[in-house]
């Protein structure tokens, strides 16, 4: 079983603890149809459109 050759140190530690805050949050793109905030390359949970085309009809 592989057991590490040195002890890892408190800085090289806590540098890989500290990334978790790097994650940025996701970005809203704003609708063409509805003009409504929604997440990019997905369908618009509002009017259900992607790229011009209506994928799922809301109106039911």
């Amino acid at each position: 079983m592989a057991v590490p050759k040195r002890r890892t140190s408190k800085a090289r530690k806590n540098k890989r603890r500290a990334n978790w805050k790097r994650i940025t949050k996701p970005t809203f793109v704003e609708c063409p149809q509805c003009h409504e905030p929604k997440l990019p390359h997905r369908i618009c949970p509002e009017c259900g459109y992607y790229k011009d085309k209506e994928v799922v009809n809301m109106a039911e």
